[in-house]
C-alpha cells in the first residue's frame, strides 16, 4: 500500500501509485502516449506520485501499429498485486492472446491488482475472464466486433468506464481523459487541472463526453430536422427506415426531407443512409470474425448480393477483398483459456 505523503496544504494524500504498461504488438502509440504522459506531468507538481514501467509478454522490444519500437522494463513476471496494470493493443487485439496470458492476467487479478486497458485491449481482458459483466467501453469503431464477440459484456459509448473489474477507456486521448480521472481521485481536482493545462486541453472532459464528433460538427448542418433524422439513421442501421417513416417521423413529407438533404448536404437521404449502412458494414468487416452474409443483415442488406454489389460501388473492392485488406481483421485468436 501506497505511503501517505502531506501535501503543499498539509493534508495526506497518496503516492507512489505503480503503473504497469503491457504492450502488445501493433499496439497504439497514441493511446500509451496519452495514458502515461499525465503520470510524467503529474509527477512534476507532486513528485514521486507515479511509477510506472513497461511490459512485454517475452520482455523484447515491441512495435507499434505506427511502425515504432519501444524498448520496455521486463517480460510479465510473476502475477503481482502491485498497483494498476494497463493492457495496450491495436487492429488485431487477440493475435498475441495466448492462453498462458490469459492465466496470467487471471492471476494477478486474484492477486489484487487493478486491471484496465486502453482502447482494444480490452478484448484480451474480455477473452481472459477478467473484465467482468462491465460496463467497458472501447473505441466506437471496435464496439460492432467487441459485441458480436462478448456479448454478455456490457459496452458502453463513454470515453472511460470505471467497472467493478476493470477501467478501460476508447483509446487515442481519451486516455488522458481517464488518466485525469485517476489522478483526480488520487490527488484532487486541483492536480489534474494542472495537469491538464500543460496538454493545453480547454477543459477536462467527463466520462459521458461523445466519443465522435456531434451531428452537427461532423456534417456541419445545424437545421434541428436535418440532425434528428440522422441520428435515427445511426439507430436504425440493422433494422432501416424507409424514407417515409423518416419523414414522418420528424413531421416533415417525403418531398421536405428531400429538399433538406439536397439543400444541405447535397445529396439524397438514400444514398446518405446507405452510405452510413456500408461504413458500418466496413467496421465489422475489418474488425469482427462475423461472416459476410451476417454482416450484411447486420447492416440493413437482406441479400448478399445486393450488398456485395453497394459495396463495391462505394469502395472499390468486394466486402471479402476488404476483409482481406484490413490490418489484423477476422484473424482468429490464439488459445485464450
Amino acid at each position: 500500500m501506497a505511503t501517505p505523503s502531506p501535501s503543499a496544504a498539509g493534508a495526506a494524500v497518496p503516492v507512489g501509485e505503480q503503473v504497469r504498461f503491457l504492450l502488445l504488438p501493433g499496439f497504439s502509440m497514441m493511446g500509451f502516449v496519452s495514458a502515461i504522459e499525465p503520470l510524467r506531468v503529474a509527477n512534476r507538481f507532486r513528485p514521486g506520485a507515479y511509477r510506472w514501467q513497461l511490459l512485454s509478454t517475452d520482455g523484447a522490444a515491441v512495435c507499434a501499429s505506427n511502425g515504432m519500437s519501444l524498448n520496455v522494463d521486463g517480460d510479465l513476471g510473476p502475477p503481482s498485486a502491485q498497483g494498476w496494470l494497463i493492457v495496450v493493443a491495436g487492429f488485431a487485439p487477440l493475435a498475441a492472446c495466448t492462453a498462458a496470458l490469459c492465466a496470467w492476467l487471471r492471476a494477478t487479478q486474484r492477486a489484487g491488482a487493478l486491471l484496465g486497458a486502453v482502447d482494444t485491449g480490452v478484448f484480451v481482458l474480455a477473452q481472459a475472464g477478467v473484465a467482468g459483466a462491465g460496463p467497458v467501453t472501447l473505441h466506437w469503431e471496435a464496439q460492432a466486433a467487441f459485441a458480436e464477440r462478448f456479448p454478455n459484456i456490457a459496452v458502453s459509448q463513454e470515453l472511460f468506464e470505471t467497472g467493478a473489474q476493470c477501467i478501460t477507456c476508447a483509446g487515442g486521448t481519451a486516455a488522458i481523459d481517464m488518466m485525469l480521472a485517476r489522478i483526480a481521485e488520487r490527488h484532487g481536482h486541483d492536480l489534474a487541472v494542472q495537469v491538464s493545462e500543460q496538454f493545453v486541453l480547454g477543459r477536462i472532459r467527463s466520462a459521458s463526453d461523445h466519443q465522435q464528433l456531434e451531428i452537427t460538427t461532423r456534417y456541419q448542418v445545424h437545421n434541428a430536422k436535418l440532425v434528428r433524422v440522422i441520428a435515427l439513421m445511426q439507430n436504425h442501421i440493422e433494422d432501416p427506415l424507409t424514407p417515409d417513416d423518416l419523414a414522418q417521423m420528424i413531421g416533415v413529407t417525403r418531398r421536405q426531407l428531400e429538399r433538406l438533404f439536397a439543400a444541405h448536404l447535397s445529396d439524397t437521404p438514400l444514398r446518405f443512409y446507405s452510405r452510413l449502412r456500408l461504413a458500418h458494414a466496413r467496421t465489422l468487416l475489418q474488425q469482427s470474425g462475423m461472416g459476410i452474409a451476417a454482416i450484411a443483415l447486420a447492416s440493413g442488406f437482406e441479400s448478399p448480393s445486393h450488398f456485395s454489389r453497394s459495396y463495391r460501388a462505394l469502395f472499390g473492392r468486394s466486402p471479402k477483398q476488404e476483409r482481406v485488406l484490413a490490418p489484423g481483421a477476422a484473424r482468429p485468436a490464439k488459445a485464450g483459456g
